[in-house]
């Protein structure tokens, strides 16, 4: 009895034993480094490896070293692809890859040295038929690119000078082919929106020059379009400044074009893209609502303005004329809303020589107030005390 449990209790530890055989997955463990071009490391890159018969990635990061190191990886065949950050990796921008890299048991080493490889890369050498086939690929494209900037450019150059003639017409007609050259800069979109903007003012056909301002319109909103996609992977404070002047312009078109809503949002944007310069931006919408006879709404705009700038002179000015709109007369005499005065005698305390200088002296006469006399002289310091 007792050497027939025996037996059964050494075949239950043989099978114990060989469970993980059973259920376990044959791992390898894969490291290297990673340089760029100038053979200095590159920290936080992104190593993927990437099964060729299962599809399964294992995403790797490097450290400050540029080395990358994993336990765990199946075993099998890999694509390995090199990106320079996270962001690179979501744009699919990889620097370069391997393909067909053997994980096995053992400790598998894969070095990336962009230096090494770009040398070998110019002499063909070390490379697969798939690697010189993209290389060739990758070259291709990128003298295409260059010739496409290059004409590009080229009409650019070309719709400036007409537009600074201005020949707009003849500017939209060369912008219109560049876009049909290449329709995803955004550049051009709004170069080719200045164009009709421009055009718009010097129409007298009323008809013709709101068809043009809705064309710079669209033409704006595509700009915008395409520069805030390619801000989703690549962001830097030009470009937020870039945007902002996209939002600026569209304001304007849609303030001439008589539609007050779009022109307050689309400059509203432009303050919220690129706060440095929310003054300016605010200023233009004090402008198309004093334009449209929205007094409130233009005082309103004219204190954001103030408000992020308070040295605007001409922001307390607008303000000043807003507020005198909502004057009323009491007998012969002008009374206007509280702040009125202030506003007027800001402006010349900042501007005391200014365009509106004597408008604004005028203005607080008629409303019965005082005019400094002494705005923009220093005042001399008191004696000191012995």
């Amino acid at each position: 009895m007792k050497k027939h449990f025996a037996v059964f209790v050494l075949m239950f530890l043989m099978l114990a034993l060989s469970a993980p055989l059973l259920f376990g997955q044959a791992a390898g463990t894969v490291k290297g480094v990673c340089k760029d071009a100038q053979g200095n490391p590159i920290p936080d890159a992104i190593v993927v490896y990437a099964n060729q018969d299962t599809g399964q990635k294992y995403t790797l990061k490097t450290n400050k070293k540029g080395e990358y190191f994993s336990l765990g990886i199946g075993t099998g065949h890999y694509n390995v692809s090199l990106y320079k950050n996270a962001d690179d990796l979501k744009a699919n921008k990889e620097l370069f890859h391997f393909g067909k890299v053997p994980v096995g048991l053992d400790e598998n080493t894969l070095d990336f040295d962009l230096k090494k490889q770009a040398e070998d890369s110019a002499k063909g050498q070390g490379l697969t038929p798939e690697q010189i086939k993209q290389m060739q690929e990758n070259q291709e494209k990128q003298k295409k690119e260059v010739n496409t900037i290059k004409a590009l450019n080229e009409k650019i150059v070309a719709a400036n000078t007409s537009m600074k003639a201005g020949d707009y017409d003849s500017a939209i007609a060369t912008l219109t082919e560049a876009t049909q050259m290449d329709a995803t800069r955004d550049v051009i979109w709004a170069q080719l929106a200045d164009a009709y903007r421009g055009s718009a003012l010097k129409q007298t056909d009323r008809a013709e020059k709101t068809k043009r301002l809705d064309e710079a319109v669209t033409d704006y909103q595509k700009a915008l379009d395409l520069k805030q996609k390619a801000m989703e992977t690549k962001k830097t404070p030009e470009d937020s400044k870039q945007l902002a002047a996209y939002y600026n312009n569209l304001g304007e078109a849609a303030g001439k074009a008589g539609k007050v809503d779009d022109a307050v949002k689309a400059y509203t944007q432009a303050a919220q893209v690129n706060p440095e310069g929310a003054a300016g931006y605010y200023y233009n919408v004090g402008a198309v609502y004093t334009n449209a006879g929205k007094v409130d709404d233009a005082i309103a705009a004219f204190d954001k303005c103030i408000a992020a700038d308070p040295t605007r002179a001409d922001a307390y000015y607008q303000k000043g004329v807003n507020m005198i709109g909502k004057a009323t007369l009491q007998g012969d005499k002008m009374v206007a809303p509280a702040g009125t005065a202030e506003a007027f005698q800001k402006y010349l305390e900042l501007q005391p020589t200014g365009p509106y200088a004597d408008v604004a002296k005028q203005m607080l006469s008629s409303i019965g107030a005082s005019v400094e006399t002494g705005f923009g002289t220093k005042k001399k310091a008191a004696p000191k005390k012995n």
